[in-house]
């Protein structure tokens, strides 16, 4: 890698900047456990990431700017649009077409970076609805070709990043269930769980020994703590390292002037830390195995004194009214927001199903065609697992990790955070270093692919 040649015309700052990056990189290593086998130490993983790119969040713009900047370091063979929303494959397209832009520049540092047709070639589309209840529909170009790469001869597992939907992973289970063993998922939960949420009760579920992290809030560490001061500050950050840095930098920044990225510690598990265990640290996070007891059964309206675990799974299974009919139509709303959880009718109950990403009063809301049922209101209060949980893993769900509960741990309300946001300094360096490569070097002086942002 031709690091030396660039480094020599870069500027003293710009100098100092490179000594204190290895620094402190060698100071994470140490501190990393000795099994180590990130994309940083030389190990090449084999990925898939499934994205909601192009939907509410810019973060997966920006996470998809983060992968292509280290895309010399990995296998990528898929990149699928599952999305909750608007997002569509198209969307993954226009970040591949910054980066064909930077490509030369790129290439000029590593020959590795793959060429950008055959990212275009990865590109595949995937659910783009709900697949109801049972979590399963129809098979999708995204959830044919997770089988078709977990299907290849190849002895390394295939680390599939789910930052939107996942519903292709879901089907792909149900279509191919032999090619569990060949999967290790990172799930960005949270938000994403409560619009997912039929098709993460079927993996549970149905799939218990598949080996999955959830993380529902340690994500937030990227962009939540640490030292968020000067350079290191969301927006400062953003201003002096990725703005006027090739057409990635722009194509970052356009998506969101400052930093956020929630999809990205998936990857940055893979770049630095032991991708075998998930409780040892990592650029990514550490996690807790998970415990058992995280779906909560109603059976009635609720009040403020029922709770249920925050991020778990919440199920209504309310008594049928008496003249319901299979015609007839009823949804719930959570805290007048979306998606709306649609009332499946079982005979004897109507059952709603909802993910709850906060710990707080979650008041609901039903509408119905049917006046016995319209309007009906409830609550119940989502609350944070006590500690001891963790100390008891799960019988059923043997490689299964999730947040941290410790509260020394958590950055705020986000349980686990704190296991991102330590390494802030030597993640956001080396993120600096790899954006410094979409520009190239004329007259010793970096030039951008593109004009710079005003």
């Amino acid at each position: 890698m031709p690091t030396a040649p660039h480094a020599a015309s870069l500027s003293p700052s710009r100098q100092r900047f490179r000594v204190g990056a290895l620094c402190a990189v060698f100071a994470s290593v140490v501190a990393m456990a000795t099994a180590d086998d990130g994309a940083l130490s030389g190990v090449r993983h084999r990925l898939v990431v499934s994205s909601d790119i192009g939907g509410t969040d810019p973060d997966d713009i920006q996470s998809m700017v983060h992968l292509l900047v280290y895309a010399d370091l990995f296998d990528i063979e898929g990149l699928v649009s599952s999305p909750y929303g608007p997002g569509r494959k198209h969307h993954i397209g226009s970040v591949i077409d910054a980066y064909q832009l930077d490509y030369p520049n790129l290439r000029s540092y590593a020959k590795n970076y793959p060429c950008p047709e055959a990212l275009r070639d990865l590109c595949k589309q995937g659910a783009i609805e709900s697949a109801g209840q049972s979590g399963v529909g129809a098979p999708t170009e995204g959830s044919e070709w997770i089988i078709e790469c977990a299907r290849r001869d190849d002895p390394r597992p295939l680390q599939v990043l789910v930052w939107g939907g996942m519903e292709d992973l879901a089907q792909a289970l149900h279509d191919a269930p032999d090619i569990l063993p060949k999967l290790r998922v990172y799930f960005i939960g949270g938000p994403n769980k409560k619009w997912s949420v039929n098709a993460y009760n079927y993996v549970q579920s149905d799939h218990p020994t598949l080996w999955m992290i959830e993380a529902n809030a340690t994500y937030r560490g990227w962009f939540v703590g640490g030292d968020p001061t000067g350079e290191w500050s969301n927006s400062g950050f953003v201003r002096q390292n990725v703005a006027a840095h090739g057409a990635l930098g722009e194509t970052f920044v356009r998506a969101k002037a400052d930093l956020k990225m929630g999809d990205t510690p998936s990857v940055a598990r893979l770049l630095r830390g032991d991708s075998n265990d998930p409780t040892e640290p990592s650029w990514g996070g550490a996690y807790a195995p998970i415990w058992d007891g995280r779906k909560t059964l109603f059976n009635r309206l609720t009040t403020e004194r029922d709770e249920a675990e925050v991020f778990g799974v919440v199920e209504f299974a309310l008594p049928t009214p008496e003249g319901y009919s299979s015609s007839n139509t009823a949804e719930m709303f959570f805290d007048r927001g979306q998606p709306a959880s649609v009332g499946v009718n079982e005979g004897a109950h109507l059952r709603f199903r909802f993910s709850p990403r906060d710990a707080k009063v979650w008041p609901y809301l039903i509408k119905s065609d049917f006046t016995g049922l319209d309007g009906q209101i409830g609550k119940f209060v989502a609350t944070p697992p006590p500690v001891e949980r963790s100390s008891k893993p799960s019988r059923t769900h043997p490689h299964w990790w999730i947040d941290d509960p410790n509260p020394e741990l958590a950055e705020g309300v986000h349980p686990g955070a704190r296991t991102v946001s330590r390494w802030r300094r030597d993640f956001l360096r080396d993120f600096a270093a790899r954006m410094d490569r979409c520009q190239s070097l004329k007259d010793g002086k970096a030039t951008s692919s593109r004009p710079s942002l005003p």
